[in-house]
């Protein structure tokens, strides 16, 4: 990012000092480019805050319903429901194995868009996976699936993409739901093929793993240890048929939400609010100082990302005003734009794999355009880009790097033959139901 952050700021300024050097000005109120490159700098730290200061409230009100759901059970609900699935997934990992729990709970965090509680899951889940590895330092074939999906995890409720929208102005920040969850899908889905079919061209050398075992832990045994960390995750699963009904239930949904999106929009926020806030009566939670304690989380995130908000606003306020940006849409776009991708949604696409913080920066300026706006075509695609995809370079380089893998064999591949599966059914769901 530090690169990217530099090589942004670095190629407006070189672009507005050639447009400088060589304007000749027309009248007396003409900006120099220079001029109008100041300008957009001290206008975009102060658009940054402010959007910052708009989206504390949104983000406190949605953290704090999940923090309802969360302690209500419903991360251990889904975790039952997903674990028959887990087990045909990975079946060189055991069933009873604390890999298998942290990965569901990990899966099932990112669903709800819980990606800070997903993390520490995440690097469990590697840690555990590291113990049934037989060649330390390169990534397993059970490592690398579980990577594969968590860079392109199924997401039901992208709640933080849905409270940026919102404190855009969006009439509809929830209609990007239906789109982001067959995105998701599609997504997935090639994750899971993607992985299975590249780990033939990258095969462990049986010999090498076979005398890492014999050194460690004995002849054609890995042994582990079935810890109490995670027993929610663990326990009993719900039967199998109801974990492919509740899967064809969430299929099913897909054509439906797309067919029907804009008569379902009106109805998801509050249809949403009223649900969790239900579910979390029911199941015994105080409701309200639980809802309170996850808001608070929620103001501190939105403060922390004012930072973040305010150097990549910066930045891409200089690209585009200097006119860089404009030229590199006008070279790519003329091509992109043929099937369905306008120019205007490149940076975000771009972006993605690399930098979190970058990527909702850039999702940030395009909504707050005021030619684009949230509910534009191309306000609907970033955000669904923003909310179905992950930042696919960062999740390999954290969660390996926990465990010590340097030969990632074929991760990268997998992640971005999902990322780029994503963007392709990303943009066709946004453009027959917003284009």
């Amino acid at each position: 990012m530090n690169i990217i952050f530099l090589g942004i700021i670095l190629l407006a300024f070189f672009t507005s000092a050639y447009h400088q050097l060589t304007w000749v000005p027309s009248g007396a109120d003409d900006i120099a480019p220079m001029q109008a490159l100041t300008t957009a700098l001290i206008e975009a730290s102060k658009s940054s805050v402010e959007l910052a200061i708009g989206l504390v409230g949104v983000m406190a009100f949605f953290l704090g319903l999940m923090k309802v759901a969360e302690a209500g059970g419903l991360l251990h609900i889904i975790a039952r429901l997903l674990r028959p699935l887990m087990v045909r997934l990975f079946p060189d990992v055991p069933e009873d194995h604390p890999a298998m729990g942290a990965m569901i709970m990990n899966m099932s965090a990112n669903a709800l868009g819980l990606g800070n509680a997903a993390t520490p899951f995440g690097i469990r889940a590697m840690q555990e996976l590291d113990k049934l590895n037989p060649v330390k330092g390169t990534a397993s074939n059970a490592m690398v699936l579980f990577l594969a999906i968590n860079t392109s995890s199924v997401t039901l409720l992208p709640t933080g993409i849905i409270a940026l929208r919102a404190s855009a102005g969006s009439a509809d920040p929830a209609g990007i739901i239906p789109t982001t969850l067959f995105a998701t899908l599609c997504s997935t889905t090639a994750a899971i093929l993607a992985a299975k079919f590249y780990q033939r061209f990258f095969v462990i050398d049986a010999q090498k793993a076979s005398s890492d075992i014999d050194s460690s832990v004995g002849p054609g045994h890995i042994d582990y240890e079935v810890t109490d960390e995670l027993p929610d995750a663990n326990s009993a699963a719900y039967p199998a048929w109801i974990s492919y009904l509740s899967l064809l239930c969430i299929v099913a949904f897909v054509p439906l939400a797309i067919v029907y999106g804009r008569s379902i929009g009106p109805w998801i926020i509050p249809v949403f609010v009223v649900s969790l806030l239900s579910f979390g009566a029911y199941q015994g939670v105080r409701v309200y100082e639980v809802f309170v304690e996850g808001a608070k989380d929620g103001f501190n995130v939105a403060i922390k990302i004012i930072p973040y908000l305010i150097a990549i606003l910066v930045a891409i306020a200089m690209f585009r005003e200097s006119g860089a940006m404009h030229v590199m849409i006008s070279a790519v776009g003329s091509v992109t734009i043929l099937v369905g991708f306008p120019a205007e949604a490149l940076p975000m696409a771009l972006l993605r794999p690399l930098s979190g913080s970058g990527a909702y920066g850039v999702v940030a300026a395009t909504l707050q355009d005021p030619a684009i706006g949230p509910d534009s075509y191309v306000g609907y695609l970033v955000s669904t880009l923003q909310g179905s995809t992950e930042t696919t370079f960062y999740v390999l380089a954290v969660y390996f790097g926990a465990v010590q893998v340097r030969q990632v064999r074929h991760a990268l591949a997998a992640g971005l033959t999902a990322d780029l599966v994503g963007i392709i059914a990303a943009t066709a769901a946004c453009y027959y139901l917003y284009a």
